[in-house]
């Protein structure tokens, strides 16, 4: 599902990523680990194709991404990646089921089954009963599954996510992690998830550590 091989990162005269290569297959959850400034989160970025890499190459789902234009990655993006942020961006003036359909409006994929598919979604995800009520209603965790929704309206290949407990209570935290697992058992999604979180970190099929700008090359292969 992605293949990143060499990738560099620096801002100025600092430099965050020092060669780092990751592979991940169709389905697997792999945790990303390590201490602030350990370079994770730009390397999420950098995975996600919201940043580029100074040097390397990245392959998602069988396309080079630096062949892509500007246009065409915002494209590719909306169509095959996913991403839950720690802080949820939902747009505050829409109802939940309306932010779930933003990313498939931008595709301008037909109304009724998009709006079909987020109704479906939040079911599933437990908010049935939530559909019309906008982000100010929604209690921290609610709001994070309507962020995972989102993440979900494309079908994209594979979803990334950034400290997506870090704003959660730990009875909430363990929701939403059953949550992702679930997503990957009944839907084969592949998840890449930055987190401080041990209990996630544990549960994942891999969990790679990052110091000084790489991975810790001993855990590539421990699951």
């Amino acid at each position: 599902m992605l293949k990143a091989t060499d990738i560099h990162k620096s801002y100025g005269t600092l430099k965050v990523l020092n060669g780092v290569n990751i592979e991940i297959k169709q389905g697997e959850i792999v945790s990303i680990v390590g201490k602030s400034g350990a370079g994770k989160s730009t390397l999420l970025h950098i995975l996600g194709t919201l940043d580029n890499p100074d040097k390397g190459e990245l392959v998602i789902n069988n396309t080079k991404t630096s062949g892509l234009s500007e246009k065409e990655m915002a494209v590719f993006r909306n169509k095959n990646i996913g991403f839950i942020f720690q802080f949820h961006h939902l747009l505050p003036e829409f109802s939940a089921v309306e932010n779930v359909c933003i990313p498939a409006f931008i595709q301008k994929r037909n109304q009724e089954e998009v709006e079909k598919k987020a109704k479906e979604l939040l079911d599933y995800l437990g908010l049935k009963d939530r559909l019309t009520h906008k982000p100010t209603q929604l209690s921290g965790g609610e709001q994070q599954r309507v962020a995972v929704a989102r993440a979900l309206i494309n079908n994209p290949g594979i979803v990334f996510a950034d400290e997506p407990s870090g704003n959660l209570d730990s009875a909430t935290s363990i929701e939403l992690h059953n949550l992702l697992f679930s997503l990957r058992d009944d839907f084969n999604q592949t998840f890449v998830i930055v987190t401080h979180n041990d209990e996630l970190a544990k549960m994942s099929d891999r969990c790679l550590t990052m110091a000084d700008g790489k991975f810790n090359t001993s855990q590539q292969g421990i699951h």
